[in-house]
């Protein structure tokens, strides 16, 4: 995790872009080594889509905001410069853009620090698995096929097919159908392409017939790699979740408390949510392709 620190008093003042609060930091670090092995790169704190079930939260823990999640970022403006130094001693290896924000979320547009943060991971020999809710990664297809289109893998997160349910669990995030765009773009590019289905939501994008329209597009697309997952307690994220169900779904509130909290339940819950995934991935022919998270 890079550590931020702020820039003198005076020097800049909360903006406002995209509806939320946009300050500026800088950090010490910017590559950082991964649990998942490798590395990882986040240019932001905090992430304009306002996923309900974003793991990140747990971020406001070291870096306090009066903004709920959602409704800030902290953008480092360093994050190039610290970059070009760090890989002066980096071993190459692949890095996971972004682990704890979206690299491309919409305040991207403006700063490119990710896009630049690529393409020094590429003129130095690194690869790419990145990982985003938006089209705006389609500006830098360029990047990723000049740099080593075979050292790249595009990966977008889809929860659901169902944009109106989209619309309440990401409510800042591009459509389906532009992430969709995004892998037909990186196939024809010649680059790696990847889906991760989840967080899989109880009740709602969990069943058989939401399973295999999620696989029929990812056969469609005839993608490299599908990641599926299932929601997770953690830190910061029930509350949110809670929040929701209570306003929209409130029938699937205690089932949601009992998935996430009785460790018997849920124990039966990801087995026979396990075995449904297993078997719509074998029925759509991409089983060989599906690797399960939980």
């Amino acid at each position: 995790m890079s550590s931020l620190l702020p820039i003198a008093e005076g020097d800049q003042l909360p903006q406002q872009c995209c509806g939320v609060v946009v300050r500026h930091t800088v950090c010490r670090s910017i590559l950082n080594s991964s649990r998942l092995g490798g590395y990882s790169l986040n240019c932001y704190t905090g992430c304009t889509h306002g996923c309900v079930y974003c793991y990140a939260r747990f971020m406001q823990r070291f870096h306090p905001h009066d903004e709920p999640w959602g409704d800030f970022v902290d953008v480092k403006i360093n994050a190039a410069e610290v970059l070009k130094r760090q890989l002066r001693r980096a071993e190459p290896g692949e890095v996971f853009i972004s682990s704890a924000c979206d690299g491309w979320q919409p305040i991207e547009s403006q700063y490119q620090l990710t896009r630049r943060c690529c393409q020094l991971l590429l003129e130095h020999g690194f690869s790419l698995y990145v990982l985003t809710k938006s089209k705006v990664v389609l500006r830098d297809m360029d990047v990723f096929y000049h740099g080593a289109a075979a050292s790249v893998t595009v990966g977008v997160t889809i929860t659901t097919l169902d944009e109106r349910l989209r619309a309440l669990w990401e409510p800042r995030a591009d459509p389906v159908a532009d992430r969709l765009l995004v892998l037909a773009a990186a196939r024809d590019a010649k680059l790696g392409t990847s889906i991760m289905f989840g967080p899989l939501l109880p009740g709602l994008s969990d069943d058989r017939c939401s399973l295999e329209l999620l696989m029929q597009q990812a056969r469609r697309l005839n993608v490299d790699k599908i990641w599926v997952d299932a929601l997770n307690p953690r830190p910061r994220v029930w509350p949110s979740v809670a929040q929701l169900l209570r306003r929209h779904f409130p029938q699937l509130l205690e089932q949601y408390r009992r998935i996430l909290f009785d460790a018997q339940v849920r124990s039966q819950y990801l087995a026979e949510l396990r075995q449904r995934v297993q078997d719509v991935a074998r029925r759509q022919k991409v089983a060989r392709r599906v690797s399960i998270c939980f």
